[in-house]
């Protein structure tokens, strides 16, 4: 699996150019922004967000939407502001979101400005360009195509054509029973579409397979897929490999390696509460540093800010369509 397809997944700024070309300080405030909401950090990731989306970057200008729109459990006058500057220059996902927003506050007001377009008006708009790229070849635009249009068919050719999200979707969906399957057809699907995104690079696919992997008692695979989570940066499983590694417990057979497990729960203090990990890492830490000396403590300290500059950042991988 290439590491560069997991900052692609994990931050689409790194690796692509919006319309609007940034400054070196813009665009390090931007890549600053997207590794909060990452971390469900919005509140700290609007003001890094802003300083980009103000410059006309659409990536930015889309999450700093995702941001005050979540943060407040509504659309906001300020967050459609920002969805439509991001649609203006064509972001679909920007579209979905307007499209699918009913009873925002401009609504419930009744004062949506007349030469506003309505929410029917944006999925209508995001039909006609996605369903050419996807028809074209396009996986992603075939994903984008199923969140319109809600066809199981659009997601099983996004999930063919090799787009890791598509494929994890593909899998729940087996497992949630949506479709009738004998059993052991159903088995094999989940199992299938697991895997391939997990060789796709996504992270929650990634531990999916190795579960499944673990039931067949297939550890050496559990093991290979749970350390490859954890090299992603999925921070979940940063703290379960961290633990299993410092053997509290040791329960995977994983090599005993006290200063690197250490140092992974370590790490993870930086998310200062995004995502609700502080408690485990914070009552975790001790009970490592109980089999420790001073002098290693230091030295998994010091490894830590190693990984931090070799490894993607931590993230939860939250979906960009968030509900």
């Amino acid at each position: 699996m290439s590491i560069h397809l997991v900052c692609a997944l994990l931050i689409t700024a790194l690796s692509s150019s919006a319309l609007a070309q940034l400054s070196q300080k813009e665009q390090a405030a931007k890549v600053r922004g997207l590794i909060l909401y990452n971390q469900y950090k919005t509140v700290t990731a609007t003001p890094f967000l802003t300083v980009a989306a103000e410059a006309g970057d659409y990536e930015a200008q889309y999450f700093l939407a995702e941001s005050l729109r979540t943060k407040n459990h509504y659309m906001t006058t300020e967050a459609r502001h920002w969805y439509e500057a991001a649609a203006a220059q064509g972001d679909l996902y920007a579209m979905i979101q307007l499209g699918r927003s009913k009873n925002d506050i401009c609504d419930l007001k009744n004062d949506r400005p007349k030469d506003k377009k309505k929410p029917v008006e944006w999925l209508n708009e995001a039909r006609d360009l996605a369903k050419p790229k996807a028809e074209a070849g396009d996986a992603e635009a075939m994903y984008i195509m199923y969140e319109l249009m809600l066809e199981k068919s659009w997601l099983a050719k996004s999930a063919s054509a090799g787009f890791a999200l598509a494929q994890y979707w593909m899998a729940v969906g087996y497992k949630q029973g949506d479709e009738f399957l004998l059993p052991w057809k159903r088995t094999e699907a989940i199992e299938k579409w697991f895997k391939a995104s997990a060789e796709g690079g996504y992270p929650k696919s990634m531990m999916e397979y190795a579960a499944i992997l673990y039931e067949k008692g297939d550890m050496d695979g559990f093991r290979h897929w749970n350390e490859q989570a954890a090299l992603a940066g999925y921070a979940s499983t940063v703290y379960g490999h961290g633990s299993d590694l410092a053997h509290e417990p040791d329960k995977y057979g994983f090599p005993f390696d006290i200063i690197k497990g250490y140092a992974l729960v370590y790490s993870l203090r930086e998310l200062d509460g995004g995502g609700g990990i502080q408690a485990r890492v914070e009552s975790k830490l001790p009970k490592i540093a109980a089999k420790m000396t001073p002098e290693q403590i230091i030295e998994a300290k010091e490894f830590a800010q190693k990984w931090k500059i070799t490894h993607p950042p931590l993230s939860f991988f939250p979906d960009k369509l968030s509900r």
